[in-house]
């Protein structure tokens, strides 16, 4: 996902929250939720700029590069609707509090990571604390702000958000170039300590009706372990091994998991983390074959962009994390003026074309070639691509909203932001082959690759376009 549209999906949890009363210093508790959450959003960032560091230091292969971003990416996608769950059960500031000391000790121990498998180990725990404290801190705000104050709140934290994954790049690239890659892990500890401190001391959780619904614990187990073999499976199908027997058995594992995971879901009914009655709307199930396709394919390029330009283009890290520095900026500026038209607009067609334009801004990295020139190869296309999700952030969260009835839009909303995040996870899992190339074959791996972004997102349009259905009437 990306920073300003990773936040749209994860804004919809808070607007159905219920507006409770609250004694607390408000401002310090907003404090605290964008500190809790600025660790998800620039890690996600960072680490992407930090890639060709990490592979030289650590000696990694391609596939050891895949799995440090979806080491992260994995255990958020199945665990972050069990997150928010795990906030009504428990209190969502020890949730929250919970989730940040999680990721604050896989930080640490990503930053001493003597090899690899200690790194993947630190991402995991990461990742496993992001699925805690982002609902979380969401659920926070729409439990101490009410009424116009709840919608200045969610808009300062999202634009906090796209500030944070704007500097995050550029910021972290410059400490990869003067300190080293270990740097950008500890830049997380003081952001955790300061989240914690102040919710500790600043929130109390408001009086809430108990609950004896169980968490669907085992749900999250078979949604991670199908995940992970699928994930395993298309990594190594991508990658030198081909589609060799253990790739074939990896994913008929996973397929077998994940059928385990919604026979699961059905038998639980409302008590299930992904509630499957919700695609029987069409609108929805569209809404998401959108999100997964646009999210993936958006996902992929802005993964490999860094990885491309420094390889393969002799940029620094610095460099690099500028080099995406104009897509939040303008996608931030772009989305509030898109949101504030977004609930009068028919949604089905800057859904479809939207995703078309940021197909558009694919193709343009076609001309990326060595060498490379910034402002007419890069920029172009890297401000394309940022209108063009402009034009589709507010449509979505509306529509999701839209697509189901009033009891489930916090469902809606979260299961649409894992469902992002899942498309960022299997993207990665199939990018072995552009990781694997070398000097002039980099570029042309990258072009291919591209183009297969160009095609899910224009085919994700399609699907918006056939399948949401029209606003009824006021």
């Amino acid at each position: 996902m990306t920073w300003s549209a990773q936040t749209s999906g994860d804004v919809c949890l808070a607007k159905s929250a219920v507006a409770r009363p609250s004694a607390g210093h408000r401002n310090v508790v907003l404090a605290a939720c964008i500190l809790a959450s600025s660790l998800a959003f620039v890690d996600g960032t960072v680490v992407n700029v930090g890639l060709p560091a990490i592979g030289r230091s650590l000696h990694g292969t391609t596939a050891d590069l895949q799995w440090v971003i979806n080491a992260y990416l994995l255990p958020l996608s199945a665990l972050l609707l069990l997150g928010g769950a795990s906030g009504d059960r428990f209190g969502q500031r020890n949730t929250l509090i919970f989730g940040v000391a999680l990721f604050a000790a896989g930080s640490t121990l990503c930053a001493a990571a003597p090899d690899v498998s200690w790194l993947l180990a630190g991402r995991g725990l990461q990742g496993i604390g992001a699925a805690f404290l982002l609902p979380n801190s969401l659920a926070i705000l729409g439990s101490e702000f009410a009424g116009e104050a709840r919608g200045k709140a969610v808009g300062t934290w999202s634009a906090a958000g796209a500030i944070a994954g704007a500097i995050g790049p550029l910021l972290g690239g410059w400490l990869i170039d003067t300190v080293g890659w270990r740097t950008i892990f500890l830049l997380n500890l003081p952001l955790a300590a300061a989240a914690a401190g102040l919710m500790l001391v600043y929130f109390r959780d408001p009086e809430r009706e108990a609950t004896d619904a169980p968490l669907d614990l085992a749900g999250a187990l078979f949604a991670t372990a199908s995940l992970g073999a699928l994930t395993w499976g298309l990594t190594l199908g991508s990658g030198r091994s081909g589609w060799s027997f253990p790739t074939i058995a990896a994913l008929a594992v996973g397929l077998i998991f994940l059928v385990t995971f919604l026979w699961i879901e059905r038998r639980r009914g409302d008590d299930a983390m992904m509630r499957l009655a919700m695609f029987a709307s069409a609108s929805f199930a569209g809404l998401n074959v959108l999100t997964l396709l646009l999210y993936g394919a958006l996902g992929a390029v802005l993964l490999l962009l860094p990885y491309v330009l420094i390889q393969g283009a002799g940029f620094s890290a610095t460099q690099a994390g500028a080099a995406l520095l104009p897509f939040p900026l303008i996608l931030g500026l772009a989305s509030r003026a898109m949101g504030s038209i977004a609930e009068r607009l028919e949604p089905r067609m800057p859904l479809a074309i939207g995703p078309l334009i940021v197909a558009g801004g694919f193709l343009l990295f076609l001309r990326v070639a060595p060498p490379v020139d910034f402002p007419t190869g890069v920029l172009p296309a890297v401000l394309v691509i940022a209108v063009g999700m402009a034009v589709t952030v507010a449509p979505l969260t509306t529509a999701v909203l839209a697509s189901v009835d009033a009891r489930h839009t916090g469902s809606a909303a979260g299961l649409n932001s894992a469902v992002a995040r899942i498309g960022g996870l299997v993207a990665t899992a199939m990018l072995a082959g552009v990781f694997a190339a070398t000097e002039s074959g980099l570029f042309d791996a990258f072009h291919l690759a591209v183009l297969a972004c160009a095609l899910a997102s224009a085919i994700g349009g399609i699907a918006a376009f056939v399948l949401v259905k029209p606003r009824p009437p006021q």
